[in-house]
């Protein structure tokens, strides 16, 4: 019961420490401190002397957007793409891919890393605490996974803010070392960069498709042009429409033909009554006159009569019978004289009907006019009849070859836009092995010539471990010992006043 209530009370006054009481344990465990610390501070001096000197060497890679990425599409004219300031993700996505396993790998692998790690003290140890089965194969991946993790470790990877740079630095014992691992890392990271951002084999791609379409077009031209021939038409769509166009033609005609017919028999009709009411002939002159002629006769031949009478009475008696026959005559051409003025000449001219005639006249031409018209109907019929009938051959040629047409034209589109797809990725292929892309090396690794005084911040470190550690140890020390340090500690725990202290040692 008593010991429960020295405890209690014990724990109780060490719930109530204060910093004096932290400062007392101090100054009661100085010795222990100091000696500690000193210890510790000796250990970290010695180490600091120990450690390698370090060298680091850096570069800076930038991120652009100069070199737009070939976009993969079916469209003639590849997308506009904007160029646009490169974001803070894109950077920290170029900042992953410079630290991707696989790239540290093949940088392990390039420079040999894992035979140098082997030539270590640790290295060596560990290869003699646990070794390796070389027979299985595991020893060298061990070799090369504690490589890539030493460097890894060593490498910093960071993009600086407000600007398009990415920092690569690396830390190593060889200066030279450290200037071939940044270079080996900046020629895979190019490459794998490359690589990332374009499909492989999109040149054969579209080479084998622009051969294929290639292929294609040919055979649709040859099957076009045997079309042309054996058809024997060069453009049905053109040809139908000039066939379209005549055979309007005639079917105006047709109907206009027609009309005339109809116009034409008419017009017979109309002449034919009109001819039946007309004679074809009638009397246009009468004349009466004296024969001008008869009675010049008759009178020149009554004074032969007179003249011979006379003639013959100067000779004969007028008794004498030739003067009496031509007395007779005389007496008979004065009777004739007479009979011919009683009786004048009557002069009756007739002639033909103008309308008559004309109407005749325009009824034949009618009748041969209606012949004709009939006839280019007939003619027109059949014309007609050839038109519609070529124009239907001609749509069905037309459809055929308009199939070829756009075969023709869909094949020949498609090479085109392949033979462009082609020439964009042979300019693609071109820019990367020209190592021509959107990231290049602002600033190359250089030779570091100083090393880096990381033995100073490794000895200040220390002295605060050291510090840290030997306080800690006091402490500990001093709650753990069981001896009384001060009369107050003796009546705080009985709970009774102390009479009386004598010092330890004469201290």
């Amino acid at each position: 019961m008593i010991s429960r209530d020295l405890n209690a009370r014990a724990q109780e006054n060490t719930n109530r420490a204060t910093t004096r009481d932290f400062l007392a344990a101090g100054f009661r465990q100085r010795r222990l401190i100091i000696a500690t610390f000193f210890g510790i501070l000796a250990a970290v001096i010695v180490i600091a002397i120990a450690l390698p000197k370090q060298y680091e060497s850096q570069m800076k890679i930038l991120v652009r957007h100069e070199r737009a990425d070939s976009v993969v599409s079916a469209e003639r004219d590849a997308p506009h793409q904007v160029q646009t300031e490169v974001s803070q993700e894109e950077l920290e996505s170029e900042a992953e891919l410079l630290k991707s396993h696989d790239l540290i790998s093949k940088v392990v692998i390039a420079c040999d890393l894992q035979k140098q790690e082997v030539d270590s003290l640790w290295a060596s140890l560990y290869s003699k605490i646990a070794p390796a089965d070389d027979s299985s194969g595991t020893a060298a991946d061990e070799k090369i996974s504690r490589a890539v993790v030493a460097l890894e470790k060593n490498l910093e990877v960071r993009p600086i803010k407000m600007t398009n740079l990415i920092s690569v630095s690396y830390k190593a014992v060889d200066r030279h070392q450290a200037v071939q691992v940044l270079n080996a890392i900046a020629s895979l990271y190019l490459e794998k960069h490359l690589a990332m951002h374009r499909a492989p084999g999109i040149f054969d791609f579209f080479h084998q498709q622009a051969e294929g379409y290639r292929s294609a077009l040919a055979q649709s031209e040859a099957q076009l042009a045997e079309f042309g021939q054996r058809e024997g038409v060069v453009s049905p769509t053109l040809t139908r429409e000039i066939t379209i166009h005549k055979l309007g033609e005639f079917e105006a005609a047709s109907q206009e033909t027609q009309a005339a017919i109809l116009e034409m028999k008419q017009r017979i009709q109309t002449l034919q009554t009109q001819l039946a009411s007309l004679s074809p002939r009638h009397t246009t002159q009468v004349r009466t006159l004296d024969n001008p002629q008869l009675m010049e006769h008759l009178k020149s031949a009554l004074l032969d009569l007179e003249l011979k009478r006379s003639a013959l009475l100067s000779k004969f008696e007028s008794t004498y019978r030739p003067v009496q026959e031509v007395e007779q005559q005389i007496k008979q051409a004065h009777e004739a004289i007479v009979a011919a003025e009683k009786a004048p000449l009557r002069d009756e001219t007739t002639d033909r009907d103008p309308t008559y005639e004309a109407l005749r006249a325009e009824l034949a031409k009618a009748n041969t006019d209606l012949a004709a018209l009939q006839a280019r109907a007939n003619a027109t019929f059949a014309m007609i009849r050839s038109y519609r009938a070529k124009s239907d051959r001609l749509d069905h040629q037309e459809i055929l070859q308009q199939d070829m047409l756009r075969a023709t034209k869909a094949n020949e589109e498609n090479y085109l836009l392949y033979l462009r797809k082609q020439e964009e990725a042979r300019i693609s292929d071109a820019l990367d092995r020209q190592r021509i892309s959107n990231v290049l090396i602002a600033e190359a690794a250089t030779v570091p010539f100083k090393a880096q005084g990381r033995r100073l911040l490794f000895v200040l470190l220390g002295i605060l471990f050291a510090s840290l550690a030997s306080v800690m140890v006091g402490l500990v020390v001093d709650h753990w010992d069981p001896s009384f340090r001060t009369p107050q500690e003796v009546q705080d725990f009985l709970g009774s006043p102390v009479l009386a202290a004598f010092p330890r040692n004469g201290e």
